[in-house]
C-alpha cells in the first residue's frame, strides 16, 4: 500500500459483528470485499443491502460493498483483512485460502479461542499463516453488535505492537459513533476479551438462579480481580491498567447487558437447562463456552487461583449443577 493511499479492506464473516463492522466501514465510505458463505444472506445483501439473518434491520449501502463466497477473491487485493467469524468456525472459513496473508494487516474482532488448539486468533494467524506480529491487530472493547449496527456511540480499542499498524486500522474504522483509542497490549486485551465471556456466563447463572443486584456487584468485582490476576501472571506487561474500557468496560457490558449472548447462555443454565439444551437454544455462538476450557488449562498449568472461571468450567464440562456450584462460590467471595 502506497503512502497516503486509502487502504482496501476485506471482512471475513457474516454474523452480527461482521455486519456491524461492515456497516461502520461503509458509513465511512470505504468499499469492502465481504466474505459471505450463506447463499440466502448473500442474495439478501445483493438485493436489499440487508443481512436477512443477522441485524436484518441494518441498512448497508450497496455501493460500498461487494459480497462473495470466494475467500481468495475477497482478500486478494485487500490491504486490511478483518476476521469477524465465530472462533469455532475460523478454520472452516480459512480452509480454502491460498492467498498469502503475510504482507497484509490482519485484524481480529473475534473475542474467542480456537477450539481444540487453545490458541487465540492472533496466535493462530501468526503461527499458521506466517503473519508477522507487527501486522497483527485486535479491535476490542465494550461493543454490542446491535448498538454498533445502529450507529450508537461506542468506544473501541485498537491494539497492535506496531503503532503504524494501529493508526492505519483506526483510520478506516473511526467516525462520530465509533471512537478508537490505541493500545500495544495485544495479547492482554485479547485475553481480557476472551475471559469476559466466561464471567458473563457466571453472571448469567446468578441471574437465572435469581440472585439480586447486590450479589451480582460482588460477583463482577470478583471477576475483575480474577481477570487481573490471570493477565498479570499469564501475560505480564508493564503499566497495564485494567480499569480502562478495553478490559473493565468490556467486562461490565458483557456481564450486565441483556444483549450479551454469554450472559443469556448462563441464564439458561441457571434456570436449570442442561448444557446441551442451552447451547441448542442459542441462535448465536457464545464464545465463553470454548473459552472456559482454554482458560482452565492455562490457569492450571500456571497454578493461578481462578475460582469463578473454575466454577463455570465445572458446570460446562464436568456436569456440575449451576445451583450447587454457585452456592459454593458464595462462600468464598468477599
Amino acid at each position: 500500500m502506497e503512502q497516503n493511499q486509502t487502504p482496501k479492506c476485506a471482512v471475513v464473516g457474516y454474523g452480527s459483528w461482521a455486519t456491524a463492522i461492515v456497516k461502520t466501514l461503509t458509513t465511512n465510505r470505504h468499499h469492502i470485499n465481504w466474505l459471505v458463505l450463506n447463499e440466502e444472506i448473500l442474495q439478501s445483501l445483493e438485493r436489499k443491502g440487508r443481512n436477512s439473518k443477522y441485524l436484518p434491520w441494518c441498512d448497508i449501502d450497496k455501493e460500498y460493498f461487494t459480497a462473495s463466497s470466494d475467500i481468495n477473491a475477497v482478500v486478494e487485493d485487500a490491504d486490511i483483512v478483518i476476521m469477524a467469524m465465530p472462533s469455532a468456525y475460523m478454520k472452516k472459513f480459512l480452509e480454502p485460502l491460498t492467498i498469502d496473508l503475510s504482507n497484509k494487516i490482519v485484524v481480529s474482532v473475534v473475542k474467542g479461542i480456537i477450539p481444540g488448539d487453545y490458541l487465540t486468533i492472533v496466535e493462530h494467524i501468526h503461527r499458521y499463516y506466517n503473519v508477522p506480529m507487527k501486522n497483527l491487530c485486535v479491535v476490542t472493547g465494550p461493543s454490542h453488535a446491535e448498538e454498533v449496527g445502529q450507529c450508537r456511540l461506542s468506544y473501541l480499542t485498537v491494539a497492535a505492537e506496531d503503532n503504524a499498524t494501529a493508526e492505519t486500522v483506526r483510520s478506516v474504522l473511526e467516525n462520530d459513533f465509533f471512537h478508537c483509542s490505541i493500545s500495544h497490549d495485544v495479547l492482554g486485551v485479547e485475553g481480557a476479551a476472551i475471559m469476559k465471556n466466561i464471567y458473563a456466563l457466571a453472571v448469567g447463572m446468578a441471574v437465572g438462579l435469581r440472585f439480586g443486584d447486590n450479589f451480582l456487584a460482588v460477583l463482577i468485582a470478583g471477576c475483575a480481580s480474577e481477570m487481573k490476576r490471570f493477565l498479570d501472571e499469564a501475560i505480564p506487561i508493564e503499566g497495564r491498567d485494567i480499569n480502562i474500557s478495553a478490559y473493565m468496560g468490556d467486562l461490565l457490558v458483557t456481564c450486565y447487558s441483556p444483549l450479551s449472548r454469554n450472559r443469556r447462555l448462563g441464564t439458561l443454565l441457571g434456570k436449570g437447562c442442561s448444557v446441551k439444551s442451552a447451547l441448542n437454544e442459542m441462535t448465536m455462538v457464545a464464545e465463553g463456552y470454548y473459552a472456559a476450557e482454554c482458560i482452565r488449562r492455562s490457569s492450571m498449568r500456571r497454578s493461578i487461583y481462578m475460582p469463578i472461571a473454575d466454577m463455570v468450567w465445572e458446570v460446562l464440562y464436568n456436569n456440575a449443577s449451576a445451583r450447587d456450584a454457585m452456592q459454593a462460590l458464595t462462600k468464598i467471595l468477599k
